[in-house]
């Protein structure tokens, strides 16, 4: 009590404005705590291991479906709808989560638009008894899209210099890498012909999908349920998510199951100049297709890695 009733010294004083002179006082957009915690994290990563070093099988292929798939929207329905069975799919090969499937998309534009993808898996050390088991039985599930054909990936490119929102490779091209934080509630299927087709320069796509089997997604359901309704008080919020979780109930009930997706957009260019611009108009793109971007201040000598099969063996909540 006497604690209490005592008044603090007056150095308290001085501790509390110093840190609130830190946390409000902004020469630019960001404040100088946030600066401070950018530095802090550059040192860090500067240091940081390869995170795409995980020990486990995996397995790189170029896929190639049928001829018009993505442009014909009933095509375009039927593979998503096989490649989410395909998801529950890997999601069962093992009692606990951990299989990992990496599909990137390329575009190098030129006299024509040359468009690339491949899909890799990936499956942790000490998840299953037989990797190499699994990787084959996923493999016969992804050959039902199309032509399917094993490659080597090629090693990932050096990055020999850095800018604000830039990195320069060391095979003379420069990128810049943003993560997709939020997605549109409602699209037809055609965000990557947005997103890659129809535009001036080279840009890549990588959805990184981590699928849970049945039981822990009828569980991670439950408990999101439960949680939604214990902490959530805006009633429309909380009818929004009882719509949301009616659907993901209904989804279950099919068959489906939970999947946590990463997604990265990276742009490329010649020059500095010429990746700020792409950079620019990625934006633009984002805004009318209702895409929200991180471009990863702080973090673009590793980011890039993220659009290459080698990102498949990402672990769960690595930086980036």
């Amino acid at each position: 009590m006497s604690a209490v009733l005592t008044p603090p010294p007056i150095w308290t004083f001085g501790a509390v404005g110093a840190a609130a002179a830190l946390l409000n006082v902004a020469p630019g957009p960001r404040s100088l705590a946030r600066w401070a915690a950018v530095g802090y994290r550059r040192l860090r990563e500067r240091t940081a291991p390869d995170m795409s070093a995980s020990a486990g099988a995996t397995a790189t292929w170029t896929l190639y479906p049928e001829h018009g798939t993505m442009q014909d929207p009933q095509q375009r329905a039927a593979f998503h709808e096989a490649f989410s069975r395909a998801l529950a799919f890997a999601g069962d090969q093992a009692r606990s989560a951990g299989i990992q499937v990496h599909v990137t998309h390329h575009t190098i534009t030129g006299e024509y638009t040359d468009h690339a993808q491949t899909i890799s898996v990936h499956v942790p050390k000490g998840l299953v008894g037989q990797p190499a088991r699994v990787v084959d039985t996923l493999a016969g599930e992804f050959a039902s899209f199309g032509a399917l054909m094993p490659v080597e990936p090629e090693p990932v490119p050096a990055v020999i210099e850095r800018g604000p929102g830039w990195v320069a490779l060391d095979d003379g091209r420069h990128a810049a890498t943003a993560r997709i934080t939020a997605w549109p509630d409602a699209t037809g299927g055609d965000l990557m012909p947005k997103m890659l087709l129809g535009h001036d320069g080279d840009r890549s796509l990588a959805v990184l999908y981590r699928p849970l089997p049945t039981g822990q997604s009828r569980r991670s359901a439950k408990w999101q349920h439960a949680a939604s309704e214990a902490f959530v008080t805006d009633k429309v919020k909380q009818d929004s998510h009882d719509l949301a979780s009616s659907t993901t109930h209904g989804a279950l009930v099919q068959g489906a199951t939970l999947v946590d997706i990463d997604a990265y957009l990276t742009v490329w260019g010649d020059s500095p100049e010429a990746v700020t611009d792409a950079r620019w108009q990625a934006s633009l793109m984002a805004d009318r297709n209702r895409l929200r971007l991180d471009w990863l201040t702080g973090q673009q000598h590793r980011a890039h890695v993220m659009t290459t099969p080698h990102g498949a063996s990402t672990r769960k909540g690595a930086i980036l």
